[in-house]
């Protein structure tokens, strides 16, 4: 098995979440006492927010190279970035090391498409729903018809996410606020939708909508133990 590494703490909610998939999958798939080996980079995810404000991505980038470095050193197999609009690096990230990096989108694609879907609706930071680096991997690498929320619905999303969910507040009334907007959604054509932020998880369930949702944290948590255990 190889061990994963992560890159983690933004926020250490949704990072709970991936370690919790990752050994329950493991468990899972090998039976026993077997658990996930894997190294966690936990960021501090305060200086990670206000620079992501600033729109200081090229310093965000050499933070997350180093911490990649750090990892692959420490002798990890492969590396996951436990958030999709830290993704906007990916590629920066995986020119830095010579291990693979498993990206996010790229795993939700693949479920997607396994459904037999080709629209989707994107909820996510406003990073994520209105920059081309996620959008247009869907697009672009996968074919996939992505719609976002309008403007004032992509405003609450980003407000629930730093001010809720990040500090693990999980409000009954913003819940109802994202059904609300999924089904707008689904209105104008998404045939499922993508939670392309991790902590969306912990607010919204498949249960809690009639189309297919997809959620990214146990999707790319649950793709990487399928590598890791790839001899």
């Amino acid at each position: 098995m190889k061990t994963i590494g992560l890159i983690g703490g933004m926020s250490w909610e949704s990072t709970m979440e991936y370690y919790r998939i990752l050994n329950e999958t493991v468990k899972e798939k090998l039976g026993g006492l077997h658990s996930a080996r894997c190294l966690l980079y936990s960021v501090e995810f305060q200086e990670i927010a206000e620079r992501q404000k600033q729109g200081a991505w090229e310093e965000l980038t050499g933070t997350m190279i180093e911490a990649a470095r750090l990892l692959e050193k420490a002798g990890a197999g492969l590396l996951l970035i436990c958030a999709n609009t830290m993704h906007k690096m990916a590629d920066a990230v995986q020119a830095g090391i010579s291990i693979p990096l498993v990206h996010i989108a790229d795993a939700a694609a693949e479920a997607v498409k396994k459904q037999g879907l080709s629209s989707v609706g994107l909820l996510g930071t406003r990073y994520t729903m209105e920059q081309d680096f996620y959008r247009g991997r869907l697009a672009g690498r996968h074919g996939l018809e992505v719609l976002v929320p309008d403007s004032e619905e992509r405003d609450l999303i980003q407000r629930v996410v730093y001010e809720e969910l990040c500090l693990g507040i999980l409000n009954d009334e913003s819940r109802k606020q994202f059904i609300n907007i999924i089904e707008n959604l689904t209105r104008k054509g998404a045939e499922g939708i993508v939670l392309g932020c991790t902590e969306i998880p912990l607010l919204i369930t498949r249960e809690d909508v009639q189309v297919p949702v997809f959620d990214t944290t146990t999707l790319h948590a649950r793709k990487a133990v399928e590598l890791a255990l790839v001899e």
